[in-house]
């Protein structure tokens, strides 16, 4: 089987589907690999790196499982009835996949994949949330017009950094544990309960919002790793929580997301004018309208004296782990189509992260659809 690996072309994406580490690894099970040239640059690969695992430098059209970044990377007019293509396809972007259905090729969307044992290895949004959660408390230290940690010198003595995270998934998990080691003091906020335990195992303060009915406790309780909306009585008295919170805080991270939907508001203006001057948030929900008002996507800007940053790609910010995390989460998800020395697909039919992650079939798109 011949994979096709491309170069990304969405503004400011410097990682790669295949590294030189997963190449040796396709070539080693009998595969072929064609590489776009210049794929490799923004992780500081050359074609060269590539042509030494063993990869072609050529035009990844011409192999049959073509391993993308996004679906920008992708020319339509070049697609045809027979390419299988794998990566994170943005699957709640419908016009963005009828941009590809015509084709009547395959289609996989990795962001899809459940978030169950199985297929941890392949969960492509544990992974680059993880990244995005540590650099984003990086970019908030660069901002902040202070120290993070506490310091003791001849010249006096200086106050750790508050920082509060608000949303405890991977990303916030993350960016408590940097937060942590950087020298900040920490507290946290989840509409589930069962990240209490999680939050403080890393030494930070849980927030808490008592829940009040049955329907607030079974809200909190999620949907496949994921939080769900909660009800507005619950979103009320956590408003006036973190209002509290935020106001004392030196740095935010905000990392809210629910799939499909656009980013829970957590931060309203009044919130900003209440903080220090020179405080920094940083929103990583910024690509789906963020948890803050007044964020711009893709900007850093002044509001009311605070920072707020949002970047909508953290992750290529560290493009070279992000892009190794990424392509052996890729490999992960073909060990189920590809077997070793052959040249055909072998596409399980019923297999649960199959079905769950297949976008397009035969030109017809089977995504997005309403959820529970």
């Amino acid at each position: 089987m011949r994979l096709g690996v491309f170069t990304p072309r969405a503004t400011g994406e410097n990682r790669v589907a295949a590294t030189p580490e997963t190449v040796r690894g396709y070539l080693k099970a009998g595969h072929g690999v064609v590489v776009e040239a210049g794929a490799g640059q923004g992780i500081a690969c050359s074609d060269a790196d590539y042509e030494q695992a063993g990869a072609t430098i050529g035009d990844p059209y011409q192999a049959t499982v073509l391993l993308v970044v996004g679906a920008q990377d992708l020319d339509p007019a070049r697609l045809r009835a027979g390419h299988v293509v794998v990566g994170m396809l943005d699957p709640y972007d419908a016009p963005g996949l009828d941009r590809l259905a015509p084709s009547g090729c395959e289609a996989y969307a990795l962001e899809l994949v459940p978030r169950t044992t199985r297929a941890q290895s392949m969960d492509v949004l544990s992974s680059q949330a993880n990244i995005a959660g540590y650099a984003a408390v990086l970019k908030a230290a660069t901002l902040y017009p202070r120290f993070f940690p506490m310091m003791m010198t001849a010249a006096g003595t200086a106050k750790a950094a508050r920082v509060v995270v608000l949303g405890a998934g991977v990303a916030g998990l993350q960016a408590i544990a940097t937060a942590r080691r950087l020298g900040a003091v920490v507290e946290a906020s989840d509409v589930r309960p069962a990240a209490r335990e999680q939050i403080e195992s890393l030494g930070a303060k849980f927030i808490d919002v008592p829940y009040e009915t049955d329907e607030e406790r079974e809200a909190a309780q999620g949907s496949g790793g994921y939080a769900r909306p909660m009800p507005a009585s619950w979103l009320q008295r956590q408003a006036g929580v973190v209002a509290e919170r935020c106001a004392q805080a030196d740095v935010i991270i905000t990392t809210a997301l629910i799939p499909g939907r656009p980013a829970p508001r957590l931060i309203e203006e009044d919130v900003l004018r209440s903080m220090r001057a020179g405080s920094v948030i940083v929103d990583l929900a910024a690509a789906r309208g963020g948890n803050c008002a007044l964020t711009v996507a893709d900007q850093i800007v002044q509001r009311h004296g605070v920072t707020l940053v949002g970047e909508t790609n953290f992750p290529a910010r560290v493009a070279a782990d992000a892009s190794a995390l990424y392509a052996r989460n890729i490999r992960n998800f073909l060990g189920l189509m590809l077997q070793d020395q052959s040249d055909e697909l072998h596409i399980p039919e019923g297999d649960e992260i199959i079905e769950a992650s297949r976008v397009l079939r035969a030109g017809q798109r089977l995504f997005p659809q309403p959820r529970a």
